[in-house]
Parts: C-alpha cells; sequence; structure tokens
C-alpha cells in the first residue's frame, strides 16, 4: 500500500461528546483515536490517543465544530490531514427510509433530519457532526452509517406495537432497534470464531454498556430486538428504565405532577442500574459495593442479569435453535461477575459457565466462556469505528452507489 493511500475519519457524535477514530486501510489499528466530552460547558476537554501516548487538551466552553477544529488541527499536525478522503458518521436514528449505509447528500440530509424526531437527543448532534465536517473537509466523501439499519429486516411481528396503526403511518411509530453497527460485526466474528454454518445459525447477541440491548441473528440477519422506538425499550441499562409498565408511569406522572419532560428525564436519566441502587451508574462501582454488601447495588445487579437472561429466552423464540449467546461492549466483554450470573440463569438452555476461562477474559480477549458447546456463550469486543470505517471506505473508495441506495424497509 503506497504511503499516501487514502485515510478514513470517523465521526461519533453525542449529545456532548464527539468519539472518533482515523483509518489506514494498510493498518490493523486506527492511527489516531479519542474522544471530546463535556462540550459547551467550562471543563470542555479532547483526548487523543495515538503513537503509544494520551494527550488531553482544553476546549475552553467549545461544542463539536471547536472539538473537531481540534481533532484536525492534531491530524495535521503529523502530516496526515490532506490524506482524509473519506469521513463516516454514525447516525443513530434512521427510521424507515435507511437500510444501508449510504453517501451524504443534500436530500439525505434532509431525511436525517427528518427522523431527529424519533431520536431528539441524538439525531440533531449526528447532524452537528456532519455539517463540521462538510465545511472542514469539503474534499472528502461523506458517509453514513445507522444505528437502526441492521434491524430493519425484522418481520412485522417483532417491530409493530399494539397500538392503533394510524400512528405507525402518521408517526413512524414502531420498534426500530439500535446498536445495530455493533450487533452486526459481532455477529460475523461470532460465527467465524465457532465456526458456524452461515447459512443456518442462531445467536444472541448482548451488547452490554451505559446503553444495553439485546439482537437475536438468525444467519447473520437481525429478526428481533430488544429496543424499540427510542433507545430506552428492553434491558436495564445505566440510567435508562427499559421496559416498564406505561400504567406505571402514568401513574408516577400524576402522583408526582411530572410532565412529559420530567417523565422523559426519569426513564432515561435516572432510572437504570443509578435508580435500583440509589448508588451509581457504573457496573464496576456497584460490583465493589454489592461485594461489600450494599443492598441497593446487590438488587439493581440482580435485576439488570435477570432481565438479561429473561430476554435471551425471549429472543430464542425467533431462532430455528440456539447456538451461542455473544457478550459485548464495556460490561458483556469486562464484567466476569455479571456475565456468570447470567450464564447461571440459562442453565435451561444447557449452557453451563467455565468459571476460570470467563475470569481471565476481559480487556478485549476473545474467548468462549462456557463448558458447553451447543449452545455456548462467546466474549467478542465489538469493533464499531472499525465497521464504520470499513462501510464507509466501501462506498468512497470502492465505487458503491451512494445516495439512491435507500429503500424502505
Amino acid at each position: 500500500m503506497p504511503i499516501s493511500s487514502p485515510l478514513t475519519l470517523v465521526v461519533n457524535c453525542g449529545s456532548s461528546s464527539l468519539k472518533f477514530a482515523l483509518f489506514d486501510p494498510a493498518e490493523p489499528a486506527a492511527l489516531i483515536s479519542g474522544l471530546a466530552e463535556c462540550l459547551d460547558a467550562p471543563d470542555a476537554r479532547i483526548r487523543f490517543d495515538a503513537d503509544g501516548e494520551r494527550i488531553t487538551t482544553q476546549l475552553d466552553g467549545g461544542g463539536h465544530r471547536q472539538a473537531l477544529d481540534a481533532l484536525l488541527a492534531f491530524v495535521g499536525a503529523r502530516g496526515l490531514l490532506e490524506r482524509i478522503a473519506a469521513v463516516g458518521h454514525r447516525v443513530v436514528h434512521g427510521g424507515e427510509r435507511f437500510t444501508r449505509s449510504v453517501e451524504i447528500t443534500p436530500e439525505v440530509l434532509q431525511d436525517i433530519e427528518a427522523c431527529s424526531a424519533l431520536a431528539p437527543l441524538h439525531n440533531p448532534a449526528n447532524l452537528i457532526g456532519i455539517r463540521a465536517a462538510i465545511a472542514a473537509l469539503p474534499q472528502a466523501r461523506q458517509v453514513a452509517v445507522f444505528d437502526t439499519a441492521f434491524h430493519q429486516t425484522m418481520p412485522r411481528e417483532a417491530y409493530l406495537y399494539a397500538l392503533p396503526q394510524q400512528y405507525r403511518r402518521e408517526l413512524g411509530v414502531r420498534r426500530y432497534g439500535f446498536h445495530g453497527t455493533s450487533h452486526r460485526y459481532v455477529a460475523g466474528r461470532a460465527i467465524e470464531q465457532l465456526e458456524l454454518d452461515p447459512q443456518d445459525n442462531g445467536l444472541v447477541i448482548l451488547h452490554l454498556g451505559n446503553g444495553a440491548s439485546a439482537t437475536a441473528i438468525r444467519n447473520g440477519v437481525s429478526v428481533d430486538t430488544s429496543m424499540g422506538l427510542t433507545p430506552v425499550e428492553g434491558l436495564v441499562m445505566g440510567t435508562r428504565s427499559g421496559d416498564v409498565d406505561a400504567g406505571a408511569l402514568l401513574y408516577i406522572a400524576r402522583r408526582a405532577g411530572l410532565d412529559l419532560d420530567g417523565v422523559d428525564a426519569l426513564v432515561n436519566k435516572k432510572s437504570g442500574l443509578l435508580g435500583l441502587s440509589e448508588l451509581s451508574n457504573d457496573c464496576r462501582t456497584l460490583e465493589a459495593a454489592a461485594a461489600e454488601g450494599h443492598e441497593g447495588a446487590q438488587a439493581a445487579l440482580e435485576v439488570f442479569t435477570y432481565r438479561i437472561a429473561k430476554t435471551v429466552g425471549a429472543l430464542a423464540t425467533a431462532l430455528p435453535r440456539l447456538d451461542a449467546v455473544v457478550f459485548t461492549g464495556g460490561i458483556g466483554e469486562n464484567s466476569a461477575t455479571v456475565r456468570a450470573a447470567v450464564l447461571k440463569r440459562l442453565a435451561i438452555f444447557g449452557l453451563d459457565v467455565d468459571e476460570e476461562r470467563n475470569r481471565v477474559t476481559r480487556g478485549g480477549a476473545t474467548g468462549v466462556v462456557s463448558r458447553s458447546h451447543k449452545p455456548s456463550a462467546l466474549v467478542v469486543p465489538t469493533d464499531e469505528e472499525g465497521t464504520i470505517a470499513r462501510d464507509t471506505a466501501a462506498i468512497a473508495f470502492g465505487g458503491a452507489a451512494a445516495s439512491s441506495e435507500m429503500e424502505a424497509a
């Protein structure tokens, strides 16, 4: 590969953060990666990981554009700026319009904006990153990679809500699912690792982190998932409630005098592991506190792992058989405690945790953590940035069709 090979920049904008990575197709790992956080706040800062070093710079209250400017200055100082030929953007919600990654055009931008009502905390931030990258890197091709696209293969029995269907037709209210880039990548790696028949397999992937979701995957295709219209549905998460009786929310709202914004804050920011434990949304903190007898932490971990196992059982009904349960995400990749608790609850499927393998599989390791083989339990580190980079390079450098490659589910 010549030294002037084109580079791909991956940009993942959150509401107050910007995660990034710069890839050379000739190299196995990112050349530069990092995170800008606390954007638009006094302690806004950006961290760069490059050449084995970590460098943190203050942004003095700057926002996404200032973070991107700092990133491009860092890249430029290393003589790499002119080599950026493509930028891949994570976009959380593509609605029913986008079923795959696409090159960004003015029409695509309009469609992403139209989906913002379905993800008001995410899509607007994604659009900020896209517009800033277009302005700063006009020579680069821009590509959108959607969290929801992988799940557009779900059959209607999986994605329909039992609500009046006028709301689906008029407002797009249905189940979409998220973490699709992660689930897609991990499923492919699991099929390879376990030497399964690509045309005949059944997996449940557990992406466990501050946001958590589970997906049933049949022959590499999503057939059901735990998240719904928004990322609130499904598993217990760091601060999100997961599944809750809608009647309970109405009851709380009426008795506590909450308006719709109050209910939104309740289920998104005050619930989950934080609400259950009344201590923290960080699983590491909770594991340490639970070991010391903290009742709230113990209860939070019990509910968290029980709901995961219960969801695996439900999703297995969408599969011809269960070949493997696969753990990924920050908690899934690193918490032996959570994995063991989940697998012990799944003994009915024949799963049997291997305590020693489970204990040592962490920190980026891939490996089987069960004694059972059919089904088995596997840990696979996710690679969302790498997957976005590969999708982007395929479109930008591989002659893939661009904005026309959109179709309704």
